[in-house]
């Protein structure tokens, strides 16, 4: 489903789409919510009306191979991703406080 990279210091993913075809993401963070890692993904080129979308997944490591590339899990639960969104929100506020 993913493919993490990190050329240039900048974490990407290549998300594959159910009809084949590849996205390229950049990370924009990793958030927790409820105990949960979830990471917020900006599609390269990817644009619906005037404003550029972000992605958000369930996100998971191998604590016993930091070698094994992520997980990423779709979140099909509407609250589940309201809740990943309202932090997500409140990360770029506090990105937006710090920037003051």
């Amino acid at each position: 489903m993913a493919d993490m990279k990190t050329p240039d210091e900048e974490m990407s993913v290549d998300i594959e789409l159910e009809d084949g075809s590849t996205v390229h993401c950049e990370v924009i963070t990793i958030i927790t919510v409820a105990g949960k890692d979830y990471i917020a993904l900006l599609p390269d080129g990817y644009e619906e009306g005037n404003t550029q979308e972000v992605w958000f997944y369930g996100y998971s490591e191998n604590p016993k191979d930091p070698n094994e590339e992520p997980e990423l899990i779709y979140i099909d639960d509407d609250d589940e991703y309201e809740a990943v969104a309202d932090a997500f929100d409140e990360y770029l506020d506090s990105c937006e406080f710090d920037n003051m």
